[in-house]
């Protein structure tokens, strides 16, 4: 039975530990798209800016390559990757 994350910013520990999870990942693909050098998230508390940041962390971390099909699998951005994924 999948678990409420309250107060949870870690991705790794929400999909490992079996946490609900709504799929943000399609933004990765749009952020990649985006012409802009500078993103800067303007959201209030406690709206998810930095489990946020740590899916992306989880996305392009060089050393999450072996992870990447459990982090990843069920998602949208693991039914599609980019070609930056583990990259940096």
């Amino acid at each position: 039975m999948k678990k409420l994350p309250y107060g949870i910013s870690n991705y790794e520990e929400l999909i490992f530990d079996n946490y609900y999870y709504v799929d943000k990942t399609k933004y990765i693909e749009m952020l990649e798209n985006l012409a802009e050098k500078r993103i800067m998230f303007l959201r209030p508390r406690k709206f998810g800016k930095t489990l946020f940041t740590s899916m992306l962390e989880s996305y392009y971390d060089l050393r999450k390559i072996e992870k990447f099909e459990k982090l990843f699998g069920e998602t949208y951005i693991g039914k599609s990757p980019t070609e930056l994924r583990n990259k940096y």
